[in-house]
């Protein structure tokens, strides 16, 4: 198979799967503000745990530090506690706790005794997912060693943010909204909140820090006058777009950052050949990988990591979750697979269920409403009408009929049911496992089968037919008024 692209999602752009940089050029410190209370999410969830793209918030900012390969990360917690920190692994990462939350300023001095002195820190936010890292390194390379970078970006509509004051190019200081004047708020640049700064310089700064202000906090931005009186250089850089810069406060926020991850990468696929039948309605939650020739319907998800091999289709409606599918498959609308491989040309769905662990091999056939669990089906071999297989284990050739069900579970064990090639299973038939169905063997429609069937034989378990001439019909016992 000719795989085109490798589609992944990381701190949060769409491009190929990355490496991280040098090893051993680890030059700067990161440190990440996660420490907010979130009050406007109204979650009992942290909110740089709330998922975007199928994982956290905080996890997207964890990704995009780590490709820059630091000397260390230092992840400031407080809200939500060890409840942010178990959700986020990694032996790279140093916690720090702000307690109490006294404002960004406040959150940067706790990470303080984490950090190498000698080498320059950077300062990102939980909250902010989409920053790329080529907007990163732009950051990084526009301060140097030696100054103060700062992060801005020009909006139409400022108003809520920290603005950037000038005299003339020269950055004099940062005003937060609040504490600003008329003549302050006209100004269109903006303040992101993400910095990097020489780490002994900014431990002076932060510690001359005042809560002399409206909201009796210590603002992380204070320290660019500080800067400006110590005679060090304070620089700007910009991201190519504003939406890198956006930060998640509320559910509808969140919304707004989903979609456009979501057309990004659907961007990216169709530039990679894939066919979207609507790019607006697709969610990718996890890597996909498309071969040639792939078509995709509305209203898929991806979770984990999917292949789909030269040729695949996926119809409307369906879940795929670290599944593979073979060349010129076709997954029909409604179907839901989990940890699944499904072979070259087969045919899934409609409302398909496969669960972990099954394998279907070339040209199988599996319809609707079918579940399956760990279950092996070989070639050409076809289960097209509800049935349940589970823990089975299926020849090649083997025709499954409708309402046929593996009993593979006596309430404490599960056992494994095999049906060897060629074997025709009919309609409404129960195979108590464990038991085994021969080579080439028939089971009648209706059949409980408890002990293995022989090959090449048709075997029947059910009792003559009868009818019963004194038996009626029950009927509903009228009901008592009053």
């Amino acid at each position: 198979m000719r795989h085109r692209r490798v589609i992944s999602f990381s701190a949060n752009t769409v491009k190929s799967t990355f490496k991280p940089l040098n090893q051993k050029a680890k030059t700067m410190n990161v440190v990440i503000l996660a420490a907010g209370v979130g009050k406007r999410m109204r979650s009992d969830l942290p909110k740089v745990l709330h998922p975007l793209a199928g994982k956290p918030l905080l996890a997207h900012v964890i990704d995009a530090a780590r490709r820059l390969a630091p000397h260390r990360i230092v992840v400031v917690y407080g809200h939500g506690g060890e409840t942010v920190r178990k959700a986020m692994a990694g032996d790279d990462l140093h916690w720090a706790l702000q307690e109490p939350q006294l404002g960004t300023g406040h959150a940067v001095m706790q990470a303080l005794p984490h950090l190498d002195r000698d080498v320059p820190t950077l300062v990102l936010y939980g909250d902010v997912p989409l920053v790329p890292h080529d907007t990163l390194v732009g950051l990084t390379k526009a301060a140097g060693a030696d100054k103060l970078g700062l992060l801005t970006v020009d909006l139409a509509d400022p108003d809520g943010y920290g603005r950037i004051v000038r005299d003339g190019d020269r950055i004099v200081r940062v005003v937060e909204h609040r504490d600003a004047d008329a003549a302050t708020r006209a100004i269109r640049e903006i303040n992101t909140g993400m910095l990097i700064a020489p780490t002994a310089l900014l431990a002076r700064w932060l510690a001359a820090l005042s809560n002399e202000n409206s909201q009796k906090e210590y603002y992380l931005t204070d320290i660019v006058a500080a800067a400006v009186h110590d005679g060090v250089q304070v620089v700007s850089a910009k991201p190519a777009e504003p939406w890198e810069v956006l930060g998640v406060n509320s559910k509808r926020q969140l919304a707004e950052l989903e979609r456009i991850f979501q057309h990004r990468l659907a961007a990216t696929l169709m530039d990679e050949g894939v066919r979207l039948a609507d790019p607006a309605r697709l969610d990718v939650r996890g890597e996909l990988v498309c071969g040639r020739d792939v078509s995709i319907d509305v209203n898929c998800v991806f979770e984990g990591r999917v292949i789909l091999e030269d040729g695949a289709s996926v119809g409307a409606n369906c879940v795929l979750r670290d599944t593979r599918v073979g060349a010129g498959a076709q997954i029909l609308p409604f179907t839901y697979t989990e940890n699944s491989s499904i072979g070259a040309r087969a045919r899934i769905g409609p409302y398909a269920r496969l669960r972990p662990g099954t394998e279907l091999g070339e040209e199988t056939h599996v319809g609707n409403f079918v579940e399956m669990k760990n279950t092996r089906m070989a070639a050409k071999s076809k289960a097209n009408h509800l049935s349940y297989l589970g823990d089975t284990v299926v020849g090649e050739r083997v025709n499954i009929g409708a309402g046929t069900i593996t009993c593979n579970y006596d309430g404490a064990n599960k056992y494994q049911t095999i049906i060897e090639d060629d074997a025709f299973i009919g309609s409404d038939t129960q195979l108590v496992a464990p038991v085994r169905v021969g080579r080439g063997a028939t089971l009648g429609a209706g059949t409980t089968l408890t002990r293995d069937a022989p090959e090449n034989r048709l075997t029947v378990s059910r009792v003559p037919q009868t009818t019963v001439e004194s038996w009626k019909r029950p009927v509903k016992k009228a009901t008592r008024k009053g």
